[in-house]
């Protein structure tokens, strides 16, 4: 190779280079920037709002003479049931969609999360379709929640 070989590679590279970031800075001027004030606001009052719906049915079952346990299983059981039940009929897409992480409250995103994913194979029916994706998709979230709840009780039961 020679010498002025080198510099028409070297000069092509700084081209290269210079090309990249214009575009690095086309790219950033024409990016829209996302809202993030709007998004934080909408988290917010859609992850309160779930809250709130907990609270409330909480409170109700309460007032109907559950005691606190009671009205506290039933209460994460119902909540449970809701989430996949609006999961199942689409509700609960347009409620993340506008709600963003506020939508994935523990509890109720718990119940998106496992039910989401087995909407999709609906056409294969509810059986084979929904049902067996439904339990590949728990199985191992219930697989991992047992052993480390195991382990966990067994470190408390040595400690103690």
């Amino acid at each position: 190779m020679t010498q002025s070989q080198g510099q028409g590679n070297l000069q092509q590279q700084k081209m290269q280079q210079e090309l990249q970031q214009e575009y690095k800075q086309l790219v950033k001027n024409v990016k829209p920037r996302p809202p993030v004030l709007k998004n934080t606001i909408l988290a917010f009052l859609v992850g309160g709002a779930i809250c709130l719906i907990g609270q409330l049915i909480l409170w109700f079952l309460k007032k109907e003479g559950l005691g606190d346990k009671e009205a506290a299983a039933a209460t994460a059981a119902i909540m449970i049931f809701l989430g996949a039940l609006l999961t199942g009929l689409g509700i609960y897409d347009v409620i993340g969609k506008y709600g963003g992480a506020g939508s994935m409250v523990p509890i109720t995103g718990f119940a998106n999360s496992i039910v989401a994913p087995a909407m999709e194979f609906k056409r294969e029916g509810f059986v084979f379709g929904v049902g067996a994706r439904l339990f590949t998709v728990a199985g191992p979230v219930l697989v991992y929640g047992f052993l480390v709840s195991t382990v966990v009780g067994l470190i408390y039961y040595l400690i103690r």
